[in-house]
């Protein structure tokens, strides 16, 4: 079984059909493949993202580069390595005056960091497929992968449980799903070790300090840059000016998004409240279209496991809500996944009243902040991914200001310098940004019979899957799909075969 207890399941779409482009509005131009993921483990997500793939809720889409109308390529910052430019800093000073002092910028200096354009996703895509719906508890997939060549017609290996077995009573109360080992009782919870115990309420009392701190006045982390002849860190930047008694409290909360925490479901109502105002003032949405269940379906939704590990953050992985508190009242959130290596910016969004204070910039600032944070807990996790880049769109553009940072090539999938991507996409929108010609694919797919399928709620190589449906005649399309995943997520994932 895979590592953790648990499979990524996915159904495959292809991408024949194009839609309307976000960025620059063409009506059939946006082209892209795309799953609807049933649910997602975050080292399988962080690999997906790292062969240019983005999730929109439950919806996973990978833009066809060489056809799209606007490549979207995936950027990233180094976070350690960050240091604010002259607009950062600016940006940084007026929040902190405006914290201080009460004084409100007389109009918007930027327009950075707005999220991603709802259409820039065909919203057919981001809806449950109509053809099934999968409600699978992983104690029912039977595993027959450790023999390829079995029949698996009436094989049931003999420590799986039967399909009609109920869950284990942790499983309906827990907010991360037991991992039991193989061969574990499915009726009883795993015994847990001491030290997981002490994990688990350190992290829970963490999570607690940092809802309640009061992030207008946050411990600086500790860097050289306290020496007279070193730059001043981001965190300084953050801090800088701030009085004891600012006129003005400004608070982040860190929420787990999926499963929803109490803390999420309390200010659900507050939180949606704001993206409609955002939707409609910023991107001139009408009112019926930013409606609750798009809201749950766009940004609070998630395929991803809540999950933890012994060198991982103390607030564990998968999907969070990032909201700012200004004297008590919630007026910008950032929604974010924490992955296995970065901290992946999905969107953004805040109250219109506020929009001179650039809280999208200042909000981009405080997230690789805390990737820093978190670095320090989990030292693989060093990058903040601020989504896609879009050098034919002069509006998404800022993201290349955020350095150093690196663009996804579209052909290796290695990463790439921006400096030396953006003289190559003036010339041309679409191009394989390595530069050595001999470098190829270190992921590519290799042996399709390797393939994971989940058929009738059995895993097994499409290998065998072939065999049991002789006269299918979808392999040109599983070909596709793995491909573009690359041959170590296909031989973890599954893919749905109905």
């Amino acid at each position: 079984m895979a590592a953790g207890g648990s499979y990524s399941i996915v159904e495959y779409f292809g991408g024949d059909d194009g839609y309307r482009c976000g960025y620059c509005k063409h009506e059939n131009g946006n082209l892209s493949h795309g799953m609807w993921s049933h649910n997602m483990t975050v080292q399988d997500y962080q690999d997906l993202i790292d062969r240019g793939w983005r999730r929109s809720g439950k919806y996973v889409y990978k833009p066809i580069m060489n056809k799209t109308c606007c490549p979207q390529y995936t950027i990233r910052c180094h976070a350690l390595n960050f240091h604010p430019s002259k607009t950062h800093k600016k940006t940084l000073k007026r929040v902190n005056k405006f914290l201080s002092k009460g004084e409100m910028p007389v109009e918007k200096q930027d327009e950075e960091h707005e999220g991603e354009p709802m259409d820039s996703v065909h919203e057919e895509g981001i809806r449950p497929p109509p053809q099934v719906s999968l409600n699978i508890d992983h104690s029912e997939v039977q595993d027959v992968t450790a023999s390829p060549d079995t029949d698996t017609t009436n094989s049931t290996p003999p420590t799986t449980p039967r399909e009609d077995a109920a869950p284990a009573p942790a499983e309906k109360t827990s907010n991360v799903m037991p991992k039991p080992g193989k061969g574990a009782d499915p009726s009883r919870p795993p015994c847990r070790k001491a030290k997981d115990i002490r994990k688990e309420r350190r992290l829970q009392k963490d999570q607690q300090m940092q809802q309640e701190a009061v992030s207008s006045s946050p411990n600086p982390t500790p860097s050289k840059s306290s020496s007279s002849n070193q730059p001043k860190s981001l965190e300084e930047f953050i801090t800088e000016s701030l009085p004891n008694d600012p006129l003005h409290r400004l608070e982040v909360r860190l929420v787990r998004s999926n499963p929803p925490s109490p803390q999420f479901k309390a200010s659900f109502d507050a939180s949606y409240q704001v993206y409609k105002l955002y939707q409609m003032a910023i991107h001139e949405d009408p009112p019926d279209k930013p409606s609750e269940s798009q809201f749950k379906r766009f940004l609070c939704d998630s395929p991803l496991e809540a999950e933890t590990a012994p060198d991982g953050p103390d607030v564990g992985y998968g999907s969070f809500h990032q909201q700012y508190w200004l004297d008590g009242r919630i007026v910008a959130v950032g929604v974010l996944d924490i992955l296995p290596s970065c901290v992946s910016s999905v969107y953004l969004y805040y109250h219109p009243d506020f929009s001179s204070l650039s809280l999208g910039t200042y909000s981009a600032l405080r997230e690789i902040a805390f990737t820093r944070q978190l670095q320090q807990q989990s030292p693989k996790l060093a990058y903040y991914y601020l989504g896609f880049y879009v050098h034919s769109c002069p509006k998404m553009r800022y993201k290349g200001q955020y350095r150093p940072s690196d663009l996804l090539c579209p052909e290796t999938y290695s990463w790439v310098p921006i400096e030396r991507c953006i003289p190559r996409l003036d010339v041309s929108v679409y191009s394989r940004l390595n530069e050595n010609a001999q470098a190829g694919d270190a992921r590519a797919l290799k042996d399709l019979g390797r393939v994971l399928v989940l058929h009738r709620r059995t895993v097994m190589p499409y290998a065998a899957y072939a065999r049991k449906r002789k006269g299918s005649n979808d392999e040109k399309e599983v070909e596709q799909y793995a491909s573009l995943v690359g041959q170590t997520c296909a031989e973890r994932i599954l893919l749905y075969r109905a």
